[in-house]
């Protein structure tokens, strides 16, 4: 089974947020999800992102491939 890491859009039209969730890459966008590790919400200003760093890593060590935007939160993501 291929494990991502994605964004599961949520919100209301025209109002996006987002949860960053491990998922089997098979399944549709907004589906069927393993586990939730963090959310991100673009229309703060600044845009407010919380991931947990220890859920990703472990995910990351088992074979789980993040996306490219997943990428780019975690590096921005600033150690707590």
């Amino acid at each position: 089974m291929a494990v991502s890491i994605r964004l599961r859009r949520m919100g209301s039209t025209r109002r996006p947020s987002y949860r960053v969730v491990v998922a089997d890459s098979r399944s549709p966008r907004d589906g069927r999800f393993i586990e939730i590790i963090g959310h991100y919400n673009p229309l703060t200003s600044p845009p407010t992102v919380k991931i947990d760093r220890e859920k990703a890593r472990s995910w990351i060590s088992k074979g789980a491939q993040p996306s490219n935007t997943v990428k780019k939160l975690i590096k921005n993501v600033k150690e707590t």
